[in-house]
């Protein structure tokens, strides 16, 4: 079992910058792949970032690449995501998520263990 909790959000202006991070218990946290997904309103969950288990490759959304970095840092179980000059688009509810399948995934079904998400709004 794995528990995830992210923290971070919040309302900002477009352009701005947000920190997001997601704290894990449970399973050894370097064992395992971790990503970030956003959901806006009427919309599916989407991919952002992954980050293979130690840390060495990241994959990131075309919508996202160059303005957010997904990091981690074992020794704490944490993984975070860097979000530089937000976008209103970039509004959306965000969820880190543990992939102890083996692998990375860039899918939703990928993963196995949620966290509960945090709100990020950036007004125009």
């Amino acid at each position: 079992q794995v528990q995830l909790v992210e923290s971070g959000g919040g309302l900002v202006q477009a352009g701005d910058s947000l920190r997001l991070s997601c704290a894990a218990s449970g399973r050894t946290f370097s064992s395992y792949a971790m990503g970030w997904f956003r959901q806006a309103p009427g919309k599916e969950r989407d991919f952002v970032a992954a980050i293979t288990r130690l840390g060495l490759t990241t994959y990131y959304a075309d919508s996202v690449k160059g303005r957010f970095t997904i990091s981690r840092d074992n020794a704490k179980n944490t993984v975070s995501l860097q979000m530089n000059n937000l976008k209103p688009e970039d509004t959306a509810v965000y969820y880190c998520a543990a992939q102890t399948t083996g692998g990375v995934g860039l899918k939703s079904y990928d993963y196995n263990y949620w966290g509960q998400g945090t709100q990020v709004t950036v007004s125009s």
